[in-house]
């Protein structure tokens, strides 16, 4: 495989519009921090197969708090990815649904979601051999 040593040199605005998530005054790592937050991935994969209400969502992302998932769902649509409708009846009546960037996004996530449960009997084979558990802690302290 030859790579170049020099790439193709980009012109200031196509860098300020493609971002470095390596720099950390990148804004790009805000959207980053939001759509790959456990509870944006998770939110983003309930949302791909239709409309929830806040509190059908909230089934659906088993553990998440009421608060971590007001917070997560304010951030998503906020970049953009997440469709907050807001019905004026009593009492309120709020769904929410991906947008065609969210769409993109939960694509985007769902293969490394994918690839995590795919991979899991070799992860907890490394987990039973390095003597760990799934939060790193070391088994023999537990």
């Amino acid at each position: 495989m030859n790579i170049p040593s020099d790439p193709k040199p980009q012109g200031l605005s196509d860098a300020l519009m493609r971002g470095d998530l390596l720099s950390a005054k990148c804004p790009s790592r805000e959207v980053m921090k939001h759509v790959t937050s456990r509870w944006g991935v998770l939110v983003l994969i309930a949302l791909e197969h239709g409309t929830l209400r806040f509190s059908q969502l909230r089934r659906r992302v088993g553990g998440v708090s009421e608060r971590m998932l007001a917070q997560t769902l304010r951030w998503l649509e906020g970049d953009g990815l997440v469709l907050r409708v807001e019905y004026d009846v009593v009492p309120p009546h709020v769904e929410y649904q991906l947008t065609p960037l969210g769409r993109e996004a939960a694509e985007k996530v769902r293969v490394l979601a994918d690839w995590i449960e795919g991979s899991m009997p070799r992860i907890a084979a490394h987990w039973a051999e390095a003597g760990t558990g799934p939060q790193g802690e070391d088994a023999t302290q537990a």
